[in-house]
């Protein structure tokens, strides 16, 4: 099994369309890329942690590779919005691939620049990549909102989904 962590505003965004890719095993909703120890959400809303919403994938590289997790990524963002994605704001919500080793970081960075030079978006390509930090699990009422809470859920993410149907 492989690792992949991937920031993209709202973590409950981010869970379902990867969490229905064969070979995904787990979509875990968490914190990472801060400076504080096992942050609450509290903690990240305010912004003092440093930390980014993401989710952690583990998933079976023989069912489906990280360059296609990358590719599946791009299609969940905004990636020329560095300040949050669609209705959450801040640097709590910024765009980040997060890698674990230099082949991951490797396929990340050219799959930027393939989107870059695809000219898909006229704004430049803001999302980051940055080397992988210490994930922590949010607390349990996050894991799987998206069916915990499907009408809250939907009116959250209303924005994002008319952003990804015009652009993607």
């Amino acid at each position: 099994m492989e690792r992949a962590i991937f920031a993209g505003g709202c973590f409950w965004c981010m869970v379902e369309p990867f969490e229905e890719h064969p070979g995904v095993i787990s979509v875990l909703s968490g914190y990472t890329g801060g400076h504080t120890l096992n942050p609450t959400y509290e903690e990240v809303c305010r912004g003092k942690t440093g930390h980014t919403e993401a989710v952690e994938i583990i998933f079976d590289p023989e069912q489906i590779s990280y360059s296609e997790l990358v590719e599946l990524y791009w299609q969940q963002t905004d990636p020329t919005d560095a300040f949050g994605q669609f209705e959450d704001r801040g640097d709590n919500y910024r765009p980040v691939i997060y890698y674990f080793d230099s082949r991951q970081r490797e396929i990340a960075e050219q799959s930027k620049a393939r989107l870059q030079a695809s000219s898909h978006f006229t704004q430049p390509i803001v999302t980051t990549i940055e080397k992988a930090q210490p994930f922590y699990p949010a607390e349990d009422y996050h894991q799987a909102f998206y069916r915990k809470n499907p009408a809250r859920y939907a009116q959250s993410s209303r924005q994002r989904h008319e952003f990804l149907k015009e652009n993607w």
